[in-house]
């Protein structure tokens, strides 16, 4: 079974977008075949690995995720493949199922049409297809971000070492539990990721202790805060292209080989 990874956290600006592209990335630049599906409306992951969008080259209705789960309306099958709604990043063996302001629109019909396990039913359809998939998600407990949860196998829950990260933290991992208990019992929390980390500052290392006095499942690789991150995002560039040698870039890889070792 290939690992499908969701990278989730109902508060925003927590680093979600950031550590789904670096990370999925480096799992290319290994020679692994991954695809990275956006699931935000927003579009940020998508603006990320490919910049701005032609919208008349590429029709909305027709790719990425929105034509993926469009054409679940009103019929019970997939018509088209879902690797017909993935496309190609500059990156060697990095693939991209995009985002679109057209998710916003179908979100209330696809939410009343159940469609809550269609993504899932999409990823089973590419098992063959690809080594990685990476999943980004709204900042949100609603129809895209379950939909996610339930497709994957494992997630990973971005921290910015914020007072009130900590209280989302609470429901968001209820939410977790509950969705696991009633749609994913396969699912795994692998463990959450401290990301925007200032050793400098005392507040983030007295709240990581915290977590991990509390029991949670803290990543002992953390990532600090770095302009080398805001000029990747302005390039379109993952840090593993852009600054290899890069200290935000080896922790992102000392992040991944923790991962790849659990």
């Amino acid at each position: 079974m290939i690992m499908k990874r969701v990278v989730f956290n109902q508060k925003g600006g927590v680093g979600k977008t950031s550590i789904t592209c670096n990370l999925a990335a480096i799992d290319a630049s290994l020679g692994r075949k991954t695809l990275v599906i956006d699931l935000d409306v927003q579009g940020n992951t998508t603006h990320y690995l490919v910049g701005e969008i032609d919208a008349e080259a590429f029709p909305a209705e027709a790719q990425g995720v929105s034509g993926l789960f469009k054409q679940t309306v009103g019929s019970r099958r997939m018509s088209r493949n879902p690797d017909a709604f993935v496309w190609e990043t500059p990156y060697e063996n990095l693939f991209l199922m995009p985002s679109s302001p057209l998710l916003s629109e179908l979100e209330r019909e696809l939410e009343a049409r159940y469609k809550i396990y269609k993504l899932r039913d999409a990823l089973i359809k590419l098992e063959d297809e690809y080594d990685r998939v990476y999943i980004d998600t709204p900042p949100n407990f609603n129809f895209y971000s379950k939909s996610a949860l339930i497709a994957a196998n494992s997630v990973l829950i971005p921290f910015d070492c914020d007072s009130f990260a900590r209280q989302s933290l609470y429901a968001l991992m209820d939410n977790i539990a509950e969705l696991q208990e009633d749609h994913n019992e396969d699912l795994v929390v692998e463990g959450i990721v401290i990301n925007q980390f200032n050793s400098q500052a005392r507040l983030p290392g007295e709240l990581v202790a915290e977590l991990e006095d509390e029991g949670y499942p803290v990543i002992p690789t953390f990532l600090n805060s770095s302009v080398k991150m805001k000029e990747s995002h302005y390039q379109h560039r993952p840090l593993i292209d852009l600054a290899p040698s890069h200290k935000l870039t080896q922790q992102y890889l000392e992040l991944h080989a923790a991962l790849d070792k659990g």
